[in-house]
């Protein structure tokens, strides 16, 4: 069963031209056929009237330029000539035919035959072979039918460019949804739309509606929680620091310090979910002009002392002036979340290699790591929230890759990640890729 009515369309056209244009043609196949016949009926008819006028005959030599079997040959009723090369297949005329046009069977086919009677009672039979009348008439016909034949595949390509030409709403539609962005549905116009695309439109765009104000409840619900359990968990924070300055027993410590690193988990996701919510409400800053390699080299020092207890090599191996178009706060958040991925998942003695480089009208900005990576199946679940990957493992959120996509998209940048199979051990390389702002660059190369 076809289901799409485009396709539909086409192959019922395409029947419909073919169907007709075939009826059509045989149609004026067979009218051609015979007015072709009619019109040389027609010139026996003068043929014999002249031969009556002036009681002619055809007993003379044949000429090199008429056809044999289109000649017209004249013969006496009956016939008492000798048999010429022309009249040699000339079938014998009954003497009691009767005068108009007949069709006689002679020794090689059929002869059309005119018999008239003159005045003083002698007849004659003005005959030719059908054999050559059919073929003027069958190509004459061809001829006729030909340009109707050849309109075929023109009107096939016409009706083609139609139906597309009258889809293009429905494509441009399509490309339009597909370009929206799941977490900020905008109504799609409909005044320029056909008027059997609006019932349609109407109703996608009551359901974005709908769709909008439960993200708006869900981001506010979000934020709010976000907010208001921040004052609560800090005040817990420091009552933990306050105990922990008198005289506790070892175990007690022990106690103390996972319940503080608990907090400071808890005070984490506070903050990720803080930023997540702004940037699914959308309300970016003004653009400026920010200098990426300057925001990877002040986030590189503030995480060298934690890289540095664990032994980790954290520096860049290519560092080049890229100035892109963006809020500096969330561009920093975004290096950020990338930079404490790649330190909590690299092993101690691991190495963490950083690069930024201008690449045409883009600004790419790398990291690479030698941890576990991510599994093959979750290179793209990783970005949902809270989605953490089978591979994972420590005390991470999972709204790290996810709020850096929010930002990225605000950017109008792309993000990918690959795993990287390095000889005896793995990692992940993870490629971001922002518009370049239109200012000159001076490339720059240094280690950090």
């Amino acid at each position: 069963m076809i289901r799409s009515l485009r396709t539909r369309l086409l192959w019922g056209l395409g029947v419909l031209i073919v169907a007709s244009c075939v009826g059509a043609g045989v149609w004026e196949f067979k009218r051609s056929f015979h007015e072709a016949i009619e019109l040389q009926d027609a010139i026996l008819l003068q043929i014999g009237f002249i031969a009556i006028r002036n009681h002619a005959l055809n007993d003379f030599t044949p000429q090199p330029a008429i056809d044999t079997e289109a000649r017209i040959v004249i013969r006496q009723i009956p016939d008492q000539s000798e048999a010429s090369e022309a009249g040699s297949a000339f079938p014998k005329v009954p003497t009691n035919l009767q005068d108009g046009l007949h069709t006689l069977q002679g020794r090689d086919g059929d002869w059309r035959m005119l018999v008239r009677t003159r005045r003083d009672g002698s007849r004659v039979a003005i005959g030719q072979p059908t054999t050559a009348r059919n073929e003027i008439a069958r190509d004459s016909a061809i001829r006729a039918v030909l340009p109707m034949l050849a309109l075929i595949p023109c009107l096939m390509v016409l009706v083609g460019a139609v139906v597309h030409f009258s889809f293009r709403p429905v494509i441009d539609l399509a490309k339009r949804l597909d370009a929206e962005q799941a977490d900020q549905p905008h109504p799609i116009p409909s005044e320029s739309a056909p008027t059997e695309l609006q019932p349609f439109i109407a109703s996608i765009n009551r359901l974005l509606n709908r769709m909008a104000v439960m993200l708006d409840h869900q981001r506010r619900f979000v934020a709010l929680s976000a907010h208001e359990l921040r004052t609560p968990i800090t005040a817990i924070s420091i009552q933990a620091e306050n105990v922990d300055m008198g005289g506790l027993p070892q175990d007690a410590r022990n106690r103390l310090q996972a319940l503080k690193e608990g907090i400071r988990r808890t005070v984490r996701l506070l903050e990720q979910l803080l930023t997540l919510s702004k940037y699914d409400y959308g309300k970016a800053l003004q653009p400026e002009t920010v200098m990426l390699d300057g925001i990877v080299k002040s986030v590189i020092a503030d995480f060298m002392v934690s890289a540095s207890a664990r032994a980790i090599d954290l520096g860049c191996n290519r560092l080049e002036a890229g100035a892109v178009a963006g809020d500096s706060t969330a561009l920093t958040i975004m290096v950020r979340n990338l930079v404490d991925n790649a330190v909590r998942y690299s092993p101690k003695g691991g190495q963490i290699n950083l690069s930024v480089h201008r690449d045409r009208d883009s600004v790419i900005l790398s990291v690479e790591d030698i941890g576990p990576g991510i599994g093959p199946d979750d290179l793209n679940v990783v970005f949902e929230p809270f989605s953490r990957g089978r591979l994972a493992k420590g005390d991470g959120t999972g709204l790290g890759l996810s709020i850096v996509r929010r930002i990225l998209d605000s950017h109008g940048g792309a993000i990918s990640l690959q795993n990287r199979d390095l000889p005896g051990r793995s990692g992940l390389q993870v490629t971001v890729r922002l518009p370049a702002a239109p200012v000159p660059l001076g490339p720059q190369q240094q280690r950090v």
